[in-house]
């Protein structure tokens, strides 16, 4: 839990009028051109995309094409996060839970990875799985929803959601398991997260 690997994943899910210099400016930088992504990505933020804010995002937590600063990687990941923007909203999350240029507040992380998760980000799906084991952030512990979580996460291709799934099985009973697959089968991207299940709290 300490690490949150932050997923640099970018979807070029843009409006159509904005797409022609995004789309430029994410092939700079995903070639190692930073000073030419700035450029086409800087404009684009400032205009208030949200692709092109969370990739400014990314550019000033990595320190790719301008200084590292982490106050302005959470100012423009904010933005993007509060347009919806999911791997924003994942990073947002990160910084909140681990203090990076904020005051650390668990409470705020889970926010913003329930956010993430409700759109099926599976990064946040896996962190809010182990909020959820463990008990982090105000969240109560309860092996279903962490479970439930882990199964959608793992489904969604992390290989540790899928590793911590069968770690937490050995510990579950049948049907705290039956309740995880029936609830992680409802569930559908959009739709909000069980707060608690009948079954799993610790």
């Amino acid at each position: 839990m300490k690490k949150l690997i932050l997923a640099i994943s970018l979807a070029l899910g843009a409006a159509p009028a904005a797409m022609a210099g995004f789309a430029e400016g994410a092939t700079a930088y995903n070639n190692k051109n930073y000073s030419a992504a700035y450029r086409e990505i800087a404009p684009l933020a400032k205009a208030g995309n949200a692709d092109a804010e969370h990739l400014l995002g990314l550019m000033y937590y990595m320190g790719r094409g301008v200084a590292q600063d982490y106050k302005q990687a959470l100012a423009w990941h904010r933005k993007a996060a509060l347009k919806g923007k999911a791997d924003a909203q994942y990073v947002v999350g990160a910084m909140y839970y681990t203090g990076n240029a904020v005051i650390q507040d668990h409470k705020q992380a889970v926010v913003w990875f329930r956010k993430a998760a409700e759109q099926g980000h599976a990064d946040a799906q896996q962190v809010l799985g182990l909020m959820y084991r463990y008990h982090i952030g105000g969240m109560p512990q309860d092996n279903v929803i962490a479970y439930m979580l882990w199964n959608l996460a793992a489904a969604n291709g992390s290989s540790n959601a899928a590793e911590q799934r069968a770690m937490l099985i050995k510990s579950m009973t049948q049907e705290q398991i039956e309740e995880g697959q029936s609830l992680s089968a409802a569930w559908k991207p959009g739709v909000p997260l069980p707060g608690k299940s009948r079954s799993g709290g610790g």
